[in-house]
């Protein structure tokens, strides 16, 4: 049977949002074991580059890409579950809500069904991120692109996690974030969000080299 679909990301999502948190994208460079591995609450993205050596070893929540090819390919390996980051993680974040089944052919591009199923031994808590926090991403987005934004799913996750985060909470601190990557994301505007965000006091941007 499949685990239930979590139909938001706020309240209890995450233990304790008012305690020091790390989240950690999968950009190069990033040295900040210690730092990272003392926060209390650690999100962590996919393939978790760094994982276990120069970006840290603890993991709290692990957000899995729910769409696409890289789903599809972690649902044909025998051995994902065995992963380490995946058996350290507490609870899972998939960033996309589950597509009705008239909007997922003629190829199926939407694994959260799967995805569910194939975590459900583990025992552990999924998120799933809904279409609002999608449709707020897009709108914060928006003056900074043409078009409708394809909003990435370190921004999605960053997001939801500074609107589920009481107010005069300490910054959240964000590590491995390059900005670059599938051209489809609005990358400068989402750059643009994180130092608005870090300028308000609410998130510390830890860039390689800087």
């Amino acid at each position: 049977m499949n685990a239930p679909v979590d139909p938001s990301f706020v309240g209890d999502a995450l233990p304790r949002l008012d305690r020091p948190l790390a989240v950690v994208g999968n950009a190069p460079g990033v040295e900040a074991a210690a730092a990272i591995d003392a926060a209390a609450c650690i999100v962590r993205f996919n393939n978790v580059t760094g994982f276990g050596g120069a970006a840290g070893s603890r993991v709290t929540h692990l957000a899995l890409v729910n769409r696409g090819g890289q789903m599809r390919a972690w649902l044909a390996d025998p051995r994902f579950l065995d992963r380490p980051v995946v058996r350290a993680a507490q609870a899972f974040i998939l960033p996309f809500p589950m597509l009705p089944a008239e909007h997922n052919r003629p190829e199926q591009t939407c694994w959260t069904r799967e995805a569910l199923a194939r975590l459900a031994p583990l025992g552990k808590p999924v998120h799933v991120l809904p279409e609002a926090l999608h449709e707020e991403g897009r709108r914060r987005l928006a003056p900074g692109t043409t078009g409708r934004p394809n909003p990435s799913t370190g921004y999605l996750v960053t997001l939801a996690l500074l609107l589920a985060r009481p107010a005069g909470s300490e910054p959240v601190d964000a590590y491995g974030f390059g900005f670059a990557g599938w051209p489809g994301h609005p990358w400068a505007a989402e750059r643009a969000w994180f130092a608005e965000a870090e300028a308000a006091g609410r998130l510390r941007l830890h860039e390689a080299g800087r």
